[in-house]
């Protein structure tokens, strides 16, 4: 951006401390070493979360996980395992991980406005005994995260309340977009051969296949 002011880029902690005050005393100590009984309840109910991860030079990536609620094991006070499935074979959290073992995961439970933070140091693991508690269908993930756990805390509910996340009238029409087969299509095409609607149909067909067989 050439026209972009240098005076609006905030570039050290105390200008951008100066812009915001400081934080409320209930804010920095709510902030747990471990996972208590609330962080653990939140951890059993949830079926979603996001785990940021980033590589050895610092290159960030964010993937969601979910499954039924209860899928994240929670193996003591300061350690969490979560499986694998079967997913697109590109590995990109858990390649950081092996790069870079921070991470940062953000926990969701449909219904509710709060939402859970954890982060710590991850390690991929195969460990027999853990994975087969995790299977559903019957099918054993063949891997999974391990994370120790340094800091955990609850979030408040501010962004899902401007969202509206989870109020029925705000959902939007998933057709007013093109299908997921057919915006990849469109963007992996040469500019002079766009996709075709055959093309696209078989795209189409594949991706809900998948759904039905590859989840597990």
């Amino acid at each position: 951006m050439d026209d972009q002011d240098s005076n609006a880029v905030i570039g050290t902690d105390d200008e951008l401390r100066n812009n915001f005050g400081e934080p409320m005393e209930l804010a920095l100590q709510k902030q747990l070493g471990t996972l208590d009984v609330h962080c653990k309840d939140f951890i059993t109910r949830s079926p979603f979360l996001c785990i940021g991860t980033s590589d050895a030079n610092g290159k960030a990536d964010v993937s969601p996980r979910g499954d039924p609620p209860g899928f994240v094991q929670i193996l003591d006070d300061n350690t969490i395992f979560i499986p694998d499935r079967p997913g697109n074979n590109r590995l990109d959290t858990m390649s950081n991980i092996i790069a870079n073992s921070n991470v940062g995961i953000f926990f969701m439970v449909p219904g509710y406005e709060d939402t859970l933070r954890v982060n710590g140091k991850a390690t991929i693991i195969k460990d027999k005994a853990i994975l087969e508690r995790c299977a559903v269908n019957r099918k054993v993930p063949t891997m999974g995260i391990m994370v120790e756990v340094s800091e955990a805390f609850l979030h408040c509910a501010k962004a899902i309340r401007r969202s509206k996340l989870w109020k029925a009238d705000s959902q939007q029409d998933r057709k007013e977009m093109p299908t997921l087969a057919q915006m990849i299509l469109e963007q992996v095409a040469e500019p002079e051969k766009p996709p075709t609607p055959e093309e696209v149909s078989e795209g189409d067909e594949f991706i809900e296949d998948n759904y039905k067989t590859g989840l597990y």
